[in-house]
């Protein structure tokens, strides 16, 4: 047996910690332990504590944590964590999915404009991202911004509880648009401009992809029960973490089927989409991760099955029905005040049929960021498979959906726990000086089930985009809530 590698993730609802065998990838210990994610009327804050206090139990649960000899943290990407000058968190972390900086993102796209801000820093803002976050801070917490002497992201925070130093990496960096994917630093300009007002000696130095990031020190040992002098990566975020778990190869899409939904390739060359669609990311190897999301995905589709009483694969061909679960508004494309729209419904209309249209207008959507991807990185890998990940992929029906819109081949990975998997994977890149892809590779990460391609059923998404056209061009048709 190898050394023992443990990866991290610390999501939205909760922390996750693998350790697994350095030479093999097996999986030799796991533990878990739920956040409290507070507020209303777009808020969705978290103690930055409670991590910590979750990754101390998750370890404690493997029964190896005396056993590791190297760690990284995977964390949710975004989030905004303004520490005082006694290194504690002085308000709540603003999550990823906390909305209530939208008016600030577009203050920010407004005064440098979209081409030259995603230019700059490879993204348009949105309300997700950091930027928009401490400028909320600023605006409506002059107090707390002004006692703020340092700024992380959630696995900087984590990371740095274990080390006592302030780092991060390009990945996650990259997701704050205040970080530049073009040279490589912060942008200055941005972080000067009155809406921001951030010195950059309160950021965390970036790392490179396979750079320590420090040792586990005697405090943070004695607590969690790790041995000092530990490695520790650098870490990165929880897409980034992802891709480097699934080993993906430049030109290679993966999809996530969740709550919501995520669509991501790795890519040689940087991108920048003015329209906001695609977000321009760095990934956690020196490439890129151009990245797209929907709002509504497994959970849209679950509603309406539970509106009609139906089980999740209860489904019958969908005919002349059309479904826009777009309940949460969406953002691919951007019709954040729409609704659901169904139309093509009968008297003699099924409610399994109904079901059915839900699964391909979400599955349509997220195939629609693919395609959007693709069109910045200059196409996919011909004959690569779609990788398909998240709770939906365990799902036939999500499956069968999937594989008949996309026209590809699709390949569903055993693993599960692929942002922990990945945050091991660079983990042991980290202690053993190897390239992470070689690591994935000889741990089987990517290995699964392979589905054949199908010829894509055109005449659906024909029907679909033919709604989605109508609804984006009149969007009082999906009930606009402006």
């Amino acid at each position: 047996m190898g050394k023992l590698i443990a990866g991290v993730d610390c999501s939205t609802q909760a922390t996750k910690v693998l350790v697994l065998d350095g030479d093999s990838g097996q999986i030799l210990g796991e533990g878990r332990a739920t956040h409290t994610v507070t507020g209303d009327h777009g808020a969705r804050e978290t103690d930055p504590r409670e991590w910590w206090e979750a990754l101390r139990s998750a370890l404690a649960q493997t029964g190896r944590a005396g056993e590791i000899d190297a760690i990284s943290i995977g964390g949710q990407q975004h989030g905004l964590v303004v520490l005082g000058g006694d290194g504690q968190p002085l308000r709540k972390s603003m999550l990823w999915n906390d909305t209530r900086s939208a008016p600030q993102a577009a203050a920010l796209t407004e005064a440098f404009g979209a081409e030259r801000l995603a230019d700059r820093v490879g993204s348009r803002p949105v309300a997700s991202f950091t930027a928009s976050k401490w400028a909320w801070v600023r605006e409506h917490e002059p107090a707390v911004a002004d006692r703020t002497v340092a700024i992380r992201l959630p696995h900087d925070y984590l990371t740095e509880r274990l080390t006592g130093l302030g780092v991060t990496d390009r990945g996650d960096a990259s997701g704050t648009a205040w970080w530049s994917t073009a040279d490589e630093a912060y942008a200055e300009d941005v972080l000067a401009h009155p809406l921001l007002r951030l010195d950059p000696q309160r950021l965390p130095r970036v790392l490179g992809p396979t750079e320590r990031a420090g040792e586990v020190t005697a405090e943070a040992a004695a607590v969690t029960g790790l041995r000092p002098g530990v490695v520790v990566g650098p870490g990165t975020g929880d897409n980034m973490g992802a891709a480097i778990g699934l080993g993906l190869r430049p030109g290679q899409a993966a999809i996530s089927l969740g709550t919501s939904g995520t669509a991501y390739a790795v890519s040689e060359r940087r991108t920048h989409d003015p329209s906001g669609l695609v977000a321009g990311f760095a990934d956690a190897t020196g490439r890129f991760l151009p990245l797209a999301a929907t709002l509504n995905c497994t959970l849209a589709v679950d509603r309406v099955a539970s509106l009609f009483g139906l089980d999740r694969d209860d489904v019958a061909p969908s005919d002349e029905v059309v479904v826009l679960p777009w309940f949460d508004g969406e953002r691919t494309p951007n019709v954040p005040n729409a609704a659901g729209t169904f139309t093509g419904i009968r008297h003699g209309t099924r409610p399994q049929q109904i079901l059915m249209a839900a699964y391909e207008g979400a599955s349509a959507s997220l195939l629609d960021a693919v395609d959007g991807i693709a069109a910045q990185i200059g196409g996919l890998e011909p004959d690569a498979p779609l990788v398909v990940v998240g709770g939906g992929s365990r799902g036939q029906t999500w499956i069968d959906v999937v594989r008949r819109l996309s026209g590809r081949p699709l390949l569903i990975p055993e693993a599960q726990e692929l942002v922990a998997i990945g945050a091991a994977v660079q983990a042991a890149a980290v202690l053993e000086g190897e390239d992470p892809a070689s690591i994935s590779a000889r741990w089987g990460t990517a290995g699964g089930t392979l589905h054949d391609a199908l010829p894509r059923d055109e005449d659906r998404l024909g029907r679909i985009a033919a709604l989605r056209n109508a609804v984006v061009e009149t969007p009082t048709l999906a009930g606009d809530a402006s």
